[in-house]
């Protein structure tokens, strides 16, 4: 048999009738809305009303190294764990995000798993699937709207236009969007002033949408977003332009949870889709909470590695919403650790024993973490690579031995939930008692002590140093009352460092925050760090160059 492509192993799946998915695990069809055949929105009362005296499941969360041009295969290692599961006997459901149109067309070309470990319909779900992306980017350039008219028609409340902070949005991959001038021509046009766009992930909306607990939490948070400051310095809310019920009603069927399937017919929460580099890169606290009442183990995966993702979601998701995991997997692969061993991308399929060693502390630090810092048990999954020989293998399960965590070979890629029973085996025993876990800070310390909890803690950096504006928007969020929230660090991916080019496990090295922002609708504070950005490029040769449909409206290219 010759190798198939992910979307051509999608296409030739046999896929379940979403009903018979919800009837599975015991969802009444008064709170299932279909989607044509295969995708369903569960109606999101059906937790107040139903679920919520029910007992919780297992919580596993599954994150990840530093990403590499090597591949981890993160959400396919997710999915292909929850079906492994299912295989054992153990009723479990997987909650993971929706992916952006930006990546999709940008660079990923498809974000739902990979192999015989994907979730399905494969095409819709990396495309418009239930249209909630498009949603979230109404409601965000509704405020916008709102909030440009106020000042067009007369700005009672004194908006100065130099602190306008609300931006527009798009679900895309767009610089030519960062920065524009906007309101030009005559009088009725508007009023002049600089504004911007950032991709639909990084949006406050999304984030907030993703930290609601039902309709109501919705309309409190997007009434608390600062869209900008008045001439004397005060905060202007959404709420000051009463945009909280019309933003609401935008988002009323967005807010409810998609139900799919994985190609093994293990049913998929797939809800809400923030950036772990920039937001923080976790599904939707309602369709976690109301998978964790359906099924005896619920897994879900956070953005990008452990240094961000993981701690977003233990700081910021579980804090706001009370969720405590049971255990962590960390995935990695044997070429991603070679390559942090500083071997380049075209000859990682050699053994090489010596970049292998070099590359290894990038993961150890990431168990020091979750063991240490977030105080969870966790095992390591290596995704496996047919160049992965016993020696590399062996080495790896050496050195996590030495820190106190298993190794356990996963093979969802090529075999599905047959190649995640051993990792399974692994969770099951991690999860038989109860959470342990720990916050990496004080949310009610200062900001600055907050954010030097997490560089030092977590990314191992001797401290952090602050530009001038920085420090300013610091002192002026603590006067305003923000100083007591969480905090959400915009940081590369790459690296534990702020520069993306430093890679293993760096020491001697300090973190600089460029800028501070206030998220006050979803209730953090985001502190800006390198180069990072919340409106992305396309790279010289975009995924979307790639990607085609036929006259009979298959789609390709969606690897």
């Amino acid at each position: 048999m010759g190798f198939k492509s992910d979307i051509e192993i999608a296409q030739e799946a046999k896929i379940k009738p979403i009903n018979e998915i919800a009837d599975y695990v015991g969802i009444p069809d008064k709170y299932v809305e279909n989607y044509g055949k295969y995708k369903a929105k569960i109606d999101y009362r059906y937790y107040n009303d139903e679920l919520v005296k029910k007992p919780d499941a297992k919580l596993v969360l599954v994150t990840a190294i530093n990403p590499t041009p090597a591949g981890e295969g993160k959400t396919t290692t997710t999915i292909g764990l929850a079906d492994a599961l299912n295989g054992l006997g153990k009723k479990t459901m997987v909650a993971i995000r929706e992916p952006s149109l930006g990546p999709v067309f940008g660079v990923k070309g498809g974000a739902a798993g990979g192999g015989y470990a994907q979730v399905v319909p494969m095409e819709d779900i990396n495309l418009h699937f239930t249209g909630d992306l498009h949603a979230i980017c109404a409601a965000n350039n509704l405020i916008a709207a709102l909030l440009d008219n106020h000042i067009h028609q007369g700005n009672k409340l004194d908006i100065d236009l130099k602190r306008v902070t609300w931006r527009r949005c798009i679900d895309m991959n767009d610089r030519q969007l960062r920065r524009i001038v906007d309101g030009l021509g005559e009088k009725p046009d508007g009023v002049t002033r600089q504004d911007g766009f950032d991709i639909t992930a990084a949006s406050e909306v999304m984030a907030v949408f993703c930290l609601a607990n039902d309709i109501n939490d919705l309309k409190a948070k997007i009434a608390n977003i600062i869209v900008a400051y008045s001439r004397s310095g005060e905060p202007v809310r959404a709420g000051d332009l009463n945009a909280q019920g019309a933003v609401a009603a935008l988002l009323k069927d967005a807010l409810k949870p998609n139900l799919v399937q994985t190609l093994e017919g293990t049913p998929a929460f797939i809800h809400g889709g923030p950036f772990a580099n920039i937001a923080h890169g976790c599904n939707s606290v309602i369709a976690t909470k109301m998978g964790m009442k359906l099924a005896d183990y619920m897994i879900t995966e956070a953005g990008f590695g452990a240094d961000l993702g993981a701690e977003k979601f233990i700081d910021i998701k579980c804090r706001m919403s009370g969720l405590r995991p049971n255990a962590v997997v960390l995935v990695a692969t044997i070429r991603a650790l070679k390559y942090n061993g500083g071997i380049a991308k075209d000859e990682l399929q050699a053994e090489n024993l010596a970049a292998l060693e070099k590359g290894i502390p990038n993961l150890l630090k990431h168990i020091e973490n979750i063991t240490k810092v977030y105080n969870l048990p966790a095992v390591v999954a290596i995704n496996k690579f047919p160049t992965d020989t016993d020696a590399e293998v062996e080495l790896v399960r050496k050195k996590c031995k030495e820190y106190g965590v298993n190794v356990a070979l996963s093979d969802v890629w090529a075999k599905g939930g047959k190649g995640g029973e051993e990792l399974a085996k692994e969770v099951i025993e991690l999860t038989k008692g109860e959470s342990t876990m720990e916050y990496v800070y004080d949310v009610n310390a200062p900001i600055k002590e907050k954010i030097e909890a997490i560089a030092k803690r977590v990314y191992g950096a001797d401290g952090v140093d602050y530009s001038p504006k920085a420090l300013k928007e610091i002192k002026n969020l603590e006067t305003i009352g923000l100083g007591n929230i969480p905090i959400c660090v915009a940081k590369n991916q790459y690296s534990m460092t702020d520069d993306a080019k430093i890679l293993g496990r760096p020491t001697g090295f300090r973190i600089t925050i460029r800028d501070i922002t206030a998220s006050a609708g979803a209730g953090f504070v985001v502190a800006l760090t390198g180069d990072i950005m919340k409106m992305p490029g396309l790279p010289k040769v975009p995924a979307a160059e790639k990607i085609d449909v036929d006259a009979a409206g298959v789609i390709s290219g969606l690897f």
